[in-house]
């Protein structure tokens, strides 16, 4: 379109996606990749949570969790999810629907050994989603699998990496008097040609 110039130029969602974060990364003071993750129960009840975008890839998003959480277990029923991604410090956000896949196991290795050491064993510990006596308890769940795994825990088989590969992504950007700038880029299906279109804010 002629007037998608300016930071909504470019003709990859993808690449602009980078860029807003790369930006962002420069401003934002905590997580600049805090994504609100939504996705929706059996009986079609939303579901919304903030995690953090692990990586934007050729052609998807991609966040690691507990298949056996809430979230894990409601994109796998599904199939779908959707996301925003806002920046107060640039006033923009990206908005983001599509279908999930998991993340291949050597993807998710690899990225479950980056972890600290912690937060490796933390993901064997916590029976994300499910009830807890008490912080007590959490703490001797994480020394116990301390004690079992050691310092070189492998991937727990619940835990790994969702793609998300959108059918709809948004850019959005503040305007004065409430008249932002809004551009959809939509496809029918993966691998589709994009449609771009302005959106009334």
């Amino acid at each position: 379109m002629a007037d998608r110039n300016g930071i909504f130029a470019g003709d990859d969602p993808f690449a602009l996606a980078r860029a807003w974060l790369a930006e962002a990364e420069k401003t934002e003071v905590n997580d600049p990749n805090a994504i609100a993750l939504a996705s929706v129960d059996p009986q079609g009840l939303p579901n919304v949570r903030m995690v953090l975008l692990k990586e934007i890839e050729a052609d998807a998003f991609v966040i690691y969790t507990n298949f056996d959480s809430a979230k894990g277990q409601e994109i796998e029923s599904a199939g779908k999810a959707a996301f925003v991604m806002h920046w107060k410090s640039l006033r923009r956000q990206v908005r983001v629907r599509g279908l999930t896949e998991r993340v291949e196991d050597e993807k998710a290795d690899a990225y479950y050994a980056s972890r600290a050491l912690q937060s490796r064993l933390g993901a064997w510990a916590s029976q994300q989603s499910r009830p807890l006596a008490s912080r007590t308890q959490l703490m001797a769940e994480v020394a116990k699998v301390t004690a079992q795994k050691g310092v070189a825990p492998p991937r727990p088989p619940f835990w790994g990496g969702v793609r998300l590969r959108p059918l709809e992504i948004e850019f959005w950007a503040d305007g004065a008097f409430r008249l932002h700038d809004r551009f959809r880029w939509r496809r029918d299906e993966i691998g589709a040609p994009w449609q771009i279109a302005r959106l009334y804010p």
